[in-house]
């Protein structure tokens, strides 16, 4: 047997990641670390979930921002509002089983986000609505501003 497919997960990640592409590739299944692989797919996929749910986060950060103090809009709110809906939009089309999550992590996403507008604008968490003002419609809309 080779060494390198003793690789240690946690000694060398790279390495053990290159033996189990082998591995998988010469469909030698029998030697798989397949606890750590289903820990790595679970990673990832709890990666892409907050990668998401962080992108809806700041979204709505900036649109509260927006609608609280629209002489204050500037180039750079514009440009975070896009990128989020750029990076939102490019998440979902990859993968696509993340939709129904969406309505989840707006609603969950919507208090941190108002106590960050509030603390980025220096204005009172109580300024902003008590519940999501702006639908998911609205929020994925590349012309939608408050």
């Amino acid at each position: 047997m080779d060494d390198h497919f003793n690789t240690d997960h946690e000694a060398d990640f790279l390495a053990w990641t290159s033996a189990q592409i082998e591995l998988l590739r010469a469909k030698q299944f029998d030697r798989l670390d397949l606890e750590n692989i289903i820990e790595e797919l679970e990673s990832m996929a709890r990666a892409e979930k907050h990668e998401l749910e962080h992108r809806i986060e700041r979204l709505i950060t900036h649109l509260l921002k927006c609608q609280l103090q629209p002489d204050q809009i500037s180039g750079s709110w514009l440009g975070t509002i896009r990128e989020q809906r750029y990076r939102i939009a490019k998440l979902l089309k990859a993968m696509p089983s993340m939709k129904p999550l969406l309505d989840q992590y707006i609603t969950l996403a919507y208090d941190h986000a108002a106590a960050r507008a509030a603390d980025e604008t220096n204005t009172p968490k109580s300024a902003y609505p008590a519940t999501m003002p702006f639908t998911k419609e609205q929020l994925l809309d590349p012309d939608y501003l408050p």
